[in-house]
């Protein structure tokens, strides 16, 4: 290995002193790009998006690999191998004079659009040999501020609204004349005037005058309104305000034949309530859907948030495909608007299969699955799912056994979803203002492993709202039901780790057991899931938080109903041995761009599940694990911890009711669709009670900041625009196994074999 690096950095020295092998007789390659300011508030950063000339791409940001691999190729075109080459690599950057003059120009523009009407940029050009090095140096000068800031709206209707939104102003005097706040001031107007009727009005109605101060740096501002014309030459009056006169519902618009509303073919229409609805050969929802989900109406004002509301809500139909909402002035009268909303169908059926191969602590297998999709089940949008799945592994069992046989999984999973927010006694007008989708699901799971088989039925009522590209999500699951049965067992399995033994966690997981539970969840996104290959566009952040609970309700029930207990001391319902936990989880990540190839993102993670009352261990499906492609990646999954445990082959006894997870990852754009990182994890999870199968688990304030694992490594993706393949290979630095000598830090005594863990997964860590 150390061998392979020697040659790799030996290879990429004999290269460098060849960068400049296709740059022409008389030019030189641009070799690095600064910025300067002699102003903290105008930072380099914000100036860097003017750059017309950027230098060759860096990977990680100190290594110019593709320029490296243009370099390799030969002069003749015509071989293959140069070809690929030039493909795989990056041309060389040529220092143009012409880009760094307009560079300069932009830049210039950009800080007096800050209120440094005296700035000035200063290009430095460093040469050495071919190369070259430029700085653009920016003088900013005193700041011109706003000393008096006065209206010119002689518009009253408007002068009324904007004062009642005086609030949100970005105006006031003593700002910065900032070229970029006015135009947002003006934005900000416009788009609170048109949730008034007004439906023409756009931000260029609006404009400014700044008189300079003479002698000074202060200037007095006047925003002014601009009336309205309804011809180029015809005299102004004031800006009319639009009400909705009429709606009507297009459901078979064929965006790709029809231009205009005139042409949309249709052959029968119904009216329900007020609304005319036109269709073609079938009304395929019902009427009362369409008016639901309508956020205006005849006789009001028109309202562009109530208008994007509307298109919000028909988005989450999933029987329709796409949405179009136009608007047209009466003839009869120019300041009422008939409005048309033209929805496109989409496939109500649809048939998908799946393959995926699995490997569980080394144990290969394979799976299939079939899902049925029916997007508008009962003319409303309800979305009905049917997925059947199975699997197949050859195991090894657990250790000290001789079940090197075969597992198979078999599975059922149903669930229909209704866009609307379904509860008894609830009114229609609040129903429709959550804009919420209510969905009920049952599974079953039949586990057919060499030592037990398990079955697993569970039944669930949740609620979701928060659309895909807004920022904030939440979901509730007002009631999960999940029943675990184990019909079978085999007796030397159970004599020798269940009795002899007494391991009480694979004791209490290897019974039936009930959990019925209740749990909340949020996500919040700062991109809006603004996504594109599916990274984040410019610097973002993630919060997520889970809370769950479970047998309280059955609990308070067996109090008040003196319910008998069983063997283990258990409150029993029907003779089936309930749960009771409580757990919540947070996760904060963030994204940082440092330019259009490179990005830092890190994260923070903690999780507790306490069991109290009816039981004294959390179930397993809701206990925590470490390690694996999306934790402390220098350990296999369910291979690190509780505590200092050193593990005993037995993936029960390695999970805990804490985890903490943290990792930084420095993220490249390699060349192709491949990109590169660089990470550091630390981690581990902990008991909250002492275990005899878990000696070393416990969590103990004075102990447990010495137990988390530390493993650092590198990773390979392979971004598929709709997808992510992850290669991470992680190498552990700090083992909490051990509290002192070689073994506890592997990065100062690495072992390849014994330390180095390989994952495959799908879509980033975090």
């Amino acid at each position: 290995m150390i061998r392979l690096l020697s040659s790799a950095c030996l290879m990429l020295t004999l290269v460098a002193c060849s960068v400049t092998k296709y740059v022409p007789e008389g030019s030189y390659l641009l070799d690095d790009v600064r910025i300067q300011t002699d102003n903290k508030e105008v930072k380099p950063s914000d100036l860097s998006l003017y750059l017309r000339q950027h230098p060759n791409s860096k990977w990680f940001s100190l290594i110019k690999t593709q320029l490296y691999v243009y370099n390799w190729s030969g002069r003749d075109s015509t071989r293959w191998i140069n070809r690929v080459l030039r493909r795989m690599g990056d041309a060389p950057v040529i220092y143009s004079p012409e880009e760094t003059m307009r560079t300069a120009e932009e830049m210039t523009k950009a800080v007096q659009n800050m209120g440094y009407m005296g700035a000035t940029v200063n290009t430095l050009p460093e040469v050495s040999g071919r190369k070259m090095r430029l700085t653009y140096q920016i003088h900013t000068g005193r700041p011109y501020s706003v000393r008096t800031l006065k209206y010119d709206i002689a518009d009253s209707k408007i002068r009324t609204y904007m004062r009642r939104d005086s609030a949100s102003t970005l105006l006031h005097e003593g700002m910065y004349l900032d070229v970029n706040v006015l135009d947002a001031e003006r934005q900000r107007i416009t788009s609170n005037l048109q949730r008034y009727g007004y439906y023409k009005f756009n931000k260029d109605y609006i404009s400014y005058t700044a008189d300079t101060v003479r002698n000074t740096y202060q200037v007095d501002l006047t925003l002014h309104l601009a009336p309205y014309h309804r011809h180029a030459s015809g005299a102004s009056v004031p800006h009319s305000q639009y009400r909705i006169n009429k709606v009507s519902f297009i459901t078979d618009y064929n965006m790709l034949e029809s231009t205009t509303t005139n042409n949309i073919s249709v052959t029968d229409s119904i009216h329900y309530l007020q609304y005319p609805i036109y269709y073609k050969d079938q009304l395929y929802l019902r009427p009362n859907v369409l008016v639901n989900n309508l956020h205006f109406a005849p006789g009001e004002l028109y309202d562009a948030q109530d208008v994007q509301r509307t298109y919000l809500n028909y988005g989450r139909l999933q029987a329709l495909k796409y949405t179009n909402i136009r608007f047209l002035e009466t003839q009869k009268d120019s300041t009422r608007l008939n409005a048309y909303v033209m929805l496109t169908k989409n496939k109500p059926q649809s048939i998908s299969f799946e393959v995926e191969g699995t490997n569980s602590a080394g144990d290969l297998g394979a799976g299939a699955s079939v899902t049925y999709n029916h997007r508008n089940l009962f003319r409303g949008s309800e979305v009905f799912m049917l997925k059947l799945r199975g699997a197949y592994e050859a195991v090894s069992g657990l250790q000290g056994t001789g079940y090197n046989q075969n597992y198979i999984e078999l599975g059922a999973e149903t669930s229909i979803n209704f866009p609307r927010f379904l509860f008894p006694f609830l009114s229609n007008n609040f129903t429709r203002r959550i804009s919420a989708t209510t969905e009920f699901g049952l599974q079953y799971n039949y586990q057919m492993r060499p030592e037990f088989t398990r079955i697993v039925a569970s039944a669930g009522w949740s609620y979701k709202w928060g659309m895909q590209h807004l920022r904030s999500q939440h979901r509730i699951d007002l009631l999960d039901i999940n029943y675990l049965y184990m019909p079978w067992m085999d007796e030397g399995f159970r004599n020798l780790y269940l009795e002899q033994e007494e391991n009480y966690i694979l004791k209490y997981n290897y019974e039936d057991r009930l959990i019925v539970r209740t749990g909340y969840s949020y996500t919040y996104n700062s991109a809006g899931r603004a996504l594109m290959n599916n990274a984040t566009l410019g610097n973002s952040y993630t919060v997520r938080f889970n809370f769950e609970s479970a047998g309280n309700l059955l609990y308070a029930l067996a109090k008040a109903t003196h319910m008998q207990r069983n063997a283990d001391d258990e409150y029993t319902l029907l003779g089936i041995p309930f749960a009771q936990y409580v757990k919540a989880d947070v996760d904060f990540a963030k994204n940082i761009v440092i330019d259009n190839r490179n990005s830092l993102a890190f994260h923070i993670g903690a999780g507790i599940a306490i069991p109290y009352g009816n039981a004294t261990v959390v179930p397993f499906e809701k206990r925590y694990f470490s390690g694996g492609a999306n934790s402390v990646r220098g350990w296999s999954v369910r291979d690190l911890g509780p505590g200092s445990f050193p593990g005993d082959n037995n993936f029960l006894n390695q999970s805990g009711d804490l985890k903490f997870d943290a990792s930084i990852e420095y993220r490249t754009r390699l060349f192709w669709k491949l990109k590169g990182a660089i990470f550091i994890d630390a981690g581990n999870i902990w008991t909250l009670r002492e275990y005899d199968e878990q000696p070393g688990g416990k969590f103990e304030w004075n102990k447990f900041y010495k137990q988390i694992a530390v493993a650092y490594g590198l990773g390979i993706r392979l971004d598929l625009d709709f997808f992510v393949l992850r290669f991470d290979g992680g190498m552990k630095a700090i083992n909490p196994v051990y509290e002192s000598g070689k073994q506890r830090y592997p990065i100062i005594h690495p072992n390849f074999k014994r330390d180095f863990a390989f994952h495959f997964a799908v879509g980033y860590p975090f």
